[in-house]
């Protein structure tokens, strides 16, 4: 074991019945919520990027001047994005 994996250990949250009481408690009353609003920022984001820089897929929405200004904070996104976007969808994709 290196050092790092001796750091990682250490700052885990104790065990015992009162980790397991907070783990099992966000679990349930919370969790389910976490998860949809992590899918709604992503949605969100992929609605953000559609707008701006939907010149890349043939959709110009926006003029590029304004994609241009914004660029440089979407580059990071870009490449999950057309990914996300180009790839084929079942009716039950749509589901989950």
């Amino acid at each position: 074991m290196n050092e790092k994996d001796k750091e990682k250990n250490k700052k885990k949250k104790p065990g015992g019945i009162i980790g397991f009481l907070r783990d099992f408690t966000y679990g349930m009353a919370t969790h389910g919520m976490a998860r949809h609003a992590l899918k709604t920022r992503s949605s969100m984001e992929h609605l953000f990027i559609l707008i701006t820089m939907g010149d890349m897929l043939g959709i110009p929405i926006l003029p590029p001047y304004y994609s241009l200004r914004l660029l440089p904070h979407v580059v990071p996104q870009i490449t999950t994005w057309k990914r996300r976007m180009l790839r084929e969808k079942d009716f039950v994709d749509s589901m989950y």
